[in-house]
Parts: structure tokens; sequence; C-alpha cells
């Protein structure tokens, strides 16, 4: 018989285990904390059960768990015959408990640069590492209703604001005193590239929070190996104590989970990650990191695309989203991806409805418990404690009245070592049914139904309804009924292992024993599952938007024959000459080669050039410039490249192969280049192109100064050109003497009697005393010659020189001197009087330059001049009658030149790296199309291939949006088009990430 009721005393017992010796006012409780669960299915932990279990539960701990165990005497026995008990689920990512996060100072019409917080705090407000989220927690009992209701018994709660988040603490879901519930204080170390509440302008880009991360990493290295002697820092003291913590990363997108990751191996720290959803995207490649992520179950819902105009709003990434993010879980674990499951943003109403979705998409059960329960508790090094059902571990677990994951029960109630929670009012529980009632050698029928709201009580003689009379309380019935013989029965009874016992008078004075059986107490049998047919899915694409790949193209072994070839070498071009192409390389280049082994390629009528290559551009980036302060050495370009970019293939489409990716011209001194490879498909470090020199941008003129930024608000220093140039002479004079403390340093050289502190490392510095030290090269934003003519100067009286002037509008002007310095230019073909300093521009520029020997580059600056930078170069013929193959190097050769990868690309050469395109007709020609773009050897746009890719987009696109008009016929959720900004970036372009 279910001896459920007896839970019912036990509440009162529950809770005070775990609590700490403290003075309490009221009476001591003395009533036993001992409780033996028996006959229930037991979900022990992931892949272990045990069927008929019974469990030991003593003072908030599991004493025991066995499929036979002899129970202890003092132990409330609790009969869970066809009920299961399972581990209560972990929440990784939560600010369960912790106060809003506001900032409530009044809005600032100036840019604030400082800290602006009383105290020993670092200069950024945005470091918030400090804050330790047990001092500000708080219970909440209707948010632990929602989670516990869920199956959630702690939470790992911490603050979303900052940079540098502080720790957070493991929380008991439980009720009771706040000062119970705090399992773990300092359960982890928290980070975003997300500044929050800080209203500092820097950082104001995805670039500079990766900068001021790895900053305040290495100053708390530092601070720790004895920078500490020179003062007391309160944000510094707390990131140095954080080391020994795991390091949890809120990464936001697919590609930033990537970067983290990236961050904490430069730190030797193992980040566990908090994903966005789109990992099965990027699977490959974060399984290679070894991290765990935290996957959200906030599922898209369907687009309303009934109008075919609105349709057109919704991208063929957003359309495959919503279709494939349900199945991001099982991607993952079909990968050896480790992972966690978390409620965060999702309505706590949908949980189970989210994740019996992810289970239908092949998620296996087991996983996804074990992503609710021993997952979470080993990412905090908690796994000998919670997140299982073995003995010795805390007693956090669940009632439950079915299989939860087949969706074929419920949650009945959820333990923590403090309290019971009935999350649903059982229906059975415990007196409802049908029973044989054996009284004075005679047995009636005695149903009981509505128990506990509506009870009522029938008994039957036959077909005949007694009058009857009853009462229940708790475990306790009375009861009497008129039998037909005539007379009263009175009875009293409880409950116990046997059914219902107690005693009976009748009216005559007779006492008798009596007892009821319950007769329909057997389950009836589950009938057989129905087989569901597999949901049609559409393969992943890399990367995830239109003309993305479904596998990743290979290196090929082919030979392009008859074709008139443009080497850029000795002979310039030669007719009907074929070129090889094998293992990433060119393998020949000449008439009747024999290519064995490879594929053949008739270029009769066709030409093949090298690769483009833009040494100007911001394609490829999900952000541009960390204007606020007016240096920014330290930020990467390579942080922020976003393999997901369109303009990528669009630009293959043109025929470019590689690009630098700079920082744009907000400040003098922007950041460190990102030189790339247009592998399309590839996730952003496959893109790097290998062992590159390091390349910084600058810049001089309007945008520096700031005179078009719209506001006249601003306090920035520098606000004239004069002061741009003092920004280079002081930078360069600080890296200067960073350089040689460092040399110091590292020659053991030290000041007599002064106490040994390390070299406090500098990002910023570090990067400018690279160049002082010809180990990164600028490459500058200029237009008019006073300031082209001061920055050589300021080079040369630091001893270093301009790699490459770019835009330099007024290079015409100068170009002797530029020639002496040894400075290249990339410049604009015709772009003139789009603001007052390039007024005196000329589409001479480019050809002037170069008949005073400095090597030029046209660039593009833009994502749709960069889809047809051979026809920029050509105007080179039409404005300065420049030689058509001194025209072509100027987007091939001479690009390659100034980023120092002349010896691997820029012409046709044997060795070099197989950077080629085929077109259709003179490379310099406007009727000339890209038939194929090959990188590395791999053939990476190929027009016919392109042909059949937007036929397959519009079918895909049809697909889905059929798919998406049956859910809602079907009342399904569906949520409006949201159209995906395409955004470009410019050099002055200061949208924050």
């Amino acid at each position: 018989m279910r001896n459920i009721f007896k839970l019912l005393f036990l509440l009162f017992a529950f809770q005070a285990f775990g609590q700490y010796e403290h003075k309490d006012n009221n009476v001591a409780d003395q009533r036993p904390d001992r409780v033996a669960f028996i006959n229930a299915h037991i979900v022990v932990s992931p892949g272990k059960s045990i069927e008929k279990g019974m469990m030991l539960v003593e003072k908030g701990r599991i004493v025991a768990v066995s499929s036979s165990i002899a129970i202890p005497k003092g132990y409330t026995v609790v009969d869970l015959n066809g009920y299961y008990l399972y581990p209560s689920f972990i929440e990784l990512n939560s600010n369960y408990g912790l106060p809003e996060v506001k900032d409530n100072r009044p809005p600032s019409n100036t840019p604030q640069y400082q800290n602006e917080r009383s105290g020993p705090y670092a200069w950024n407000e945005a470091l918030k590492s400090d804050y330790q989220a047990h001092l500000e927690f708080g219970y909440d009992a209707k948010l632990s209703g929602e989670m516990r209701g869920n199956g959630f018994g702690l939470a790992l709660t911490h603050r979303k604001d900052g940079v540098a988040r502080g720790t957070g603490a493991l929380v008991s879901l439980g009720n009771g005193a706040h000062r119970d519930l705090v399992l773990l204080p300092d359960a982890g170390a928290f980070f975003s590239f997300n500044k929050g509440t800080s209203r500092q302008s820097y950082p104001n880009s995805l670039m500079g929070s990766v900068a001021l991360l790895r900053q305040a990493w290495y100053d708390s290295q530092w601070y720790t190996d004895g920078g500490k002697e020179l003062g007391y820092n309160a944000t510094l003291e707390a990131l140095s104590k954080q080391q020994s913590l795991p390091y949890f990363f809120d990464s936001g997108h697919k590609l930033r989970s990537l970067l983290a990751d990236q961050i904490g191996d430069e730190f030797g720290k193992q980040v566990i990650i908090f994903g966005s959803g789109d990992e099965y995207q990027r699977a490959l490649e974060l399984k290679a990191t070894g991290a765990t992520l935290v996957l959200p179950l906030n599922f898209p819902d369907a687009y309303e695309v009934e109008d075919p105009f609105a349709a057109l709003d919704v991208s063929l990434s957003q359309m495959k989203h919503w279709e494939l993010a349900p199945s991001n879980a099982q991607i993952l674990y079909q990968n050896a991806v480790p992972f966690a499951l978390t409620t965060n943003g999702l309505d706590a109403k949908k949980f189970w409805e989210k994740l019996r979705k992810a289970i239908e998409r092949g998620l296996p059960a087991s996983e996804a418990l074990a992503a609710l329960t021993t997952i979470p508790a080993k990412s905090i090094g908690m796994q000998d404690k919670i997140g299982g059902l073995e003995s010795g571990k805390m007693a956090y677990f669940l009632i439950a009245s079915g299989d939860l994951f087949e969706g074929e029960g419920s949650i009945l109630e959820n333990w923590t070592p403090t309290d019971r929670i009935i999350v649903k009012k059982w229906t059975n529980d415990p007196w409802n049914g049908d029973y044989d009632l054996k009284l004075d050698g005679k047995i009636w029928k005695m149903t009981v139904k509505g128990y506990p709201e509506k009870a009522s009580v029938k008994v039957l003689d036959g077909d005949s309804t007694l009058k009857s009379s009853f009462s229940i309380d708790g475990k306790n019935i009375t009861l009497s009924f008129q039998p037909q013989n005539g007379g009263e029965y009175r009875l009293s009874g409880w409950l116990d292992e046997a059914g219902i016992t107690g005693n009976a008078q009748h009216s005559a004075g007779a006492t008798h024993k009596w007892s009821a059986e319950k007769t329909n107490f057997k389950e009836e049998p589950k009938a057989p599952r129905k087989e569901e047919k597999q949901e049609e899915l559409g393969p992943i694409i890399y990367p995830f938007l239109a003309h993305g790949w479904t596998e990743k193209p290979l290196a090929e072994n082919i030979v392009i024959r008859n074709a008139t070839v443009w080497t850029l070498e000795g002979e310039g071009k030669m007719e009907q000459a074929d070129v090889w192409i094998r293992d990433g390389k060119i393998a020949g280049v000449g008439k009747g080669l024999a290519a064995a082994g490879a594929t053949e390629i008739d270029g009769t009528g066709m030409h093949i050039s090298p690769g483009i290559i833009d040494e100007h551009s911001h394609i490829a980036l999900l952000s541009v410039n960390e204007g606020s302060m007016n240096s920014s050495a330290e930020v990467r370009m390579y942080d922020a490249v976003n393999s997901e970019d369109i303009n990528i293939y669009r630009q293959l489409a043109g025929g470019v192969t590689a690009a630098q990716l700079l920082h744009g011209s907000a400040n003098p001194i922007g950041g460190q280049s990102a030189l790339i490879k247009l592998r399309w498909g590839s996730a952003p470090m496959e893109m790097r192109i290998e062992n590159a020199d390091g390349f910084i941008k600058f810049a001089l003129g309007e945008n520096v100064k700031q005179s078009n930024w719209g506001s006249s608000s601003t306090i920035r220093f520098p606000q004239t050109r004069m002061g741009v140039e003092q920004v280079y002479v002081n930078s360069f004079t600080r890296a200067r003497e960073y350089d040689a403390m460092l040399k110091n340093a590292n020659t053991g050289k030290k000041k007599k009697g002064v106490a040994t502190v390390p070299v406090r490392r500098d990002l910023e510095l570090e990067a400018l005393a690279e160049i002082l030290n010809d180990e990164r090269f600028i490459s500058c934003h200029s237009y008019v010659q006073s300031e082209i003519n001061m920055l050589m100067k300021v080079a040369e009286d630091f001893d270093f020189r301009i790699n490459t002037f770019t835009h330099i509008l007024e290079g015409y002007k100068v170009a002797d001197k530029m020639a002496a310095h040894g400075v290249g230019a990339s410049t604009f073909s015709d772009w003139w009087a789009y603001k007052y300093e390039v007024k005196e521009a000329i589409p001479y520029n480019a050809a002037l330059m170069t008949m005073a020997g400095v090597t030029t580059a046209i660039n593009s600056d833009d994502p749709e001049m960069g889809r047809r930078l051979n026809q920029e170069a050509a105007k080179g013929i039409t404005y300065g009658g420049m030689d058509e193959i001194e025209a072509l190097k100027m987007v091939t050769l001479n690009p390659a030149i100034l980023l120092h990868l002349d010896d691997r690309m820029g012409s046709i050469k044997v060795g070099k790296d197989a950077d080629l395109v085929l077109w259709t007709d003179h490379p310099l020609s406007i009727y000339a199309r890209v038939q194929c773009t090959w990188v590395d050897g791999i053939r990476y746009y190929d027009l016919e291939r392109d042909r059949q890719m937007q036929q397959w987009i519009q079918a895909e696109r049809q697909r889905l949006i059929n798919k998406m008009r049956k859910v809602k016929a079907e009342g399904g959720d569906t949520q409006p088009p949201s159209p995906e900004d395409e955004h470009h970036w410019h050099c002055d372009d200061l949208t924050d990430f």
C-alpha cells in the first residue's frame, strides 16, 4: 500500500536539516528526521537506475541507496511503489536571489574616461571582479517556486554586469534563512564581452572588451608576483584570488565562444562557456576547445511568413536556425562536446516542452539528465556532494509520477535538505480507490473519491448504496454506515502497510476488528508508444548563411590549360599557357605541362591571374573602431573576425583571395590588423594567414580630431592636427621607456637598494614597442601632405619607418619624399570631394606615385568596391596611362609586397600559394567575370556552382516557409519577421558591436 500520507508530517522535520547552530526563540523540534523511501524507481545518476529501490535519508544526507536495505529503527517508511526518484537539477546560469542590476547615476553629456567609483579599484568600471554574489543573496519565493516546479534544487547565481563580473554563489532553492541557503560562496568567477552598466567610454568594441580583460588578467598575475608592493588594488586582489576558481564566460554567440576559449587558453584556463543556442553551427571547432558549454533551451518560434513580401524579411539563416535550434544539444552530443543545460532566457512554463523537444530530436534522456545534474556539479567541483542520489550526497531529489524525460510523468515533489515542496497535488494520494471492506465476517464494497479537496465515501451492499457518513484527517478515517439488516457500524481506522485497519462497534454493542484492501491498486499497462515519423531537417551549412557549404571543399589537383596566364613575374603574362595546382601550391607554370594525376580544365579564351589582395578592408568583422581613447594599440582585429559575413563570398566572386582587416580611423593609434585569406566556410582562426607579420592601423586627419563626429561635447584628446602629432610623440616616448625597462629586467639590471618588482606587462606599450623594434608595421589612414610629412618625421625621429600610407589622396604631392622614406601607398583610384580634406585629390594619384618609385596598391575600404577591384585597378590605365601589367599589380603583387607576403602570394610562380582567379575575359575588363577562385588550391567560388546554389537556396527557403506556415495553421507559436541588419563597416564607423 502506498503510504504517501506519511510524508506530510515530515515537512517540519526536514526544515531542520543542514542548518547551522544559532539562537532560536521557538521550542526545539525533537521529532525524528530519518526517512526510508522504498519500492521506488530510483534514477541514481544518468544511466544508472534501480527498480524497486530503497533510499535512506538522514539529516539532509543520503546514507544508503540500494535494491535491498535493512531499514534501521527510527526511520519513517515511505512507499513509492510505481513512482520515480530523480536527483534535483542544477542551474548554472542564473541571477536568482540577487538585486536587479541598475545604474542610478544621472546621465552625462560628456565622455567618462576614469572610474568614478570610490575606493581602491581598477581604472575601469567594467572590471567588477571584487563583487561577491553571496553577500547580496536573498531568498526569492516566487522565482524559487518556478524553478523548483521544473525540477531545480540548486542554482549558481551571479550578477550579470561587466566584463569581469566577480564571483557567483551556489545556493539552495529551498526555503529557509539566507545564511542556510548558500552552499558555496565563491563557486566560480564570471566574465563577458559586455561592459554592462559602466559608463566609461572604454571599451566600446568587442576588441576593446577583449583587450581590457586580457590586460586585467595580466595585471592580476603581476599583482600576485609582487606588484602588490606598490599599493593595494581591490580589483586585482579579487582577480588574483579567483585564479583557482572555475571561469564562466558569457559569450553570446558561437564565434565569441571560440574567442572566449582562446582567451582562456592564453592564461591556462579552461573556461566554461554560456552559449547562445547556435553552437551546432560550429560543433567541430567547439569540440576542439575542450570547453564545457552551458546551452539554452529558448529555441526561436516560427516566423509569420504567410505574406510572401514579409517572408523576404526573413533570411535563410534565420529560417534554418528556427528549424535546427532544437537539435543543438543532440548535435553537440554526437560530436562529444560536453554541455549542461540552462533555463536562462526561457519562459519557465516552457522548460519541459523545450527539453522534450530536444529529446525528440535525438538527445538521449540520460544525456539530458546529465546536462542537468552531473555535468553542472562537476563544473563547479561539487560532484561528490550534489548531482546524484549516491550515498553521502546531499538530499536534493525529486519525486515524479513517471519517467520525466519520456513525457510519461510529472514532478510531484521537490525535496532539499531544508524542506519539501509539493509541486503537484497527488490525485491518488493516498485514499482514492475501490476497496473490499471486511467486517464481522462479511465483505462490503467501499469507494473513496476526490481526496483531498472533495473527498466522498460510498459503501455498497451488492448494488445498494448504504447510508453513511465519514471524515478523513491525514492518515485517519472515521466512518459509519447502516447495513441492510439494520443497526449501524461505527468505524475508526488508519492506513498501514496492509491497507486500512482499525476498530468497529455495532450499535447493538458488539466490537470488531475491520480492514479494507484496495481492489484497483494495479496500474493499467502502458500502451505502446506510437512510432513517430522522423522530422525532415535541412543540412547544416558552413558558414550558416546563404551560399554556405554542406561539405567543406578540399584542395584539388588540377591543371588549367591553354589560358592567358598573368604571372606578373619577369615575363609578365604568357599566352596559351598552363597552370598546375597541387597540394595547395602552384606546382607548374608553362606550356604543355605534364601534370601527373591532375584533372584538366580547358582555359581556352580565358585568363588566369593571381588572387586579388585587398590591402585595406573592413569586411568580415564584428566591430571596427575602439575610438574611445586616442591610443588603442592593445586591441586586435583578429578578436573581431566574423567568418559569417556574406561579403567574403561576394568578394571571392570578384576574385579577392586575401585581405588586411583594419581597425577604423576614429583615433590616432588604432588596433592591430588581421590578415586573412577568404577561406569561405572556415572558422575565424582558420582564416588567419599563418606566420604573417604584425600590422597596426594609425590615422591622421579629420576623423581622429573628431571634427566630423557631429557632437561639440566630446572632450577626448586630440582636437587638432597638432595634437595628433603629440599623441604619437608621447606614445612612442612611453613605448621606448617601456621597452628599455623590459630589456633591463631581462638582463638582470636593477637599481641598487630598490625592491624587485616585476615589470608590469602593458599590452598597449608592448604593441608600440614592437613598432620600434621592426616587429610590427604601420598602415596609416592619411589624406593631406602636411600630416604625411609629419608622421614620416616622427618615425625617423624614433628610428623606424612607416610601412604604408593608405587613402593618401595627396600622395602625388610628396611621392619623392615617400620613396626616400621607403613607405608604400594604398589608395583609391578616383575618390575625391567626399569631404573637405580630399578636395585636392586627383585620379592620377596612383600613376604618379608609381612613377616616383612608390610601391602602390589600390584598396577598397568598402565591401561593394571590394567586389570590383580589378576594375578599380584598370582606372590606372584610363587616367594615368599605366602599363596593364603594372595596373594589375596594384591589386595583386603590390599589396602582397606591402603586407610582406610577396614570397607567398601576389604572382603566379612555382611554389607560391595557389591563390588564383580564372576570368572569362581580360581581368581588367568591365566585361570579365570570375569563373573560379582558388585559395590555397581550394575552389571557394565557382560560377556554375553559384547558379546551382541559387536554385537550392530558393527551394530550401520555400521548404522552410511551408513548414512554418504549417506550424501556424496548427496553432503553434510564431513571431513576426525581424530583418537581420547587414552592417557594412567603414573607417569612421562608431557603431558598437
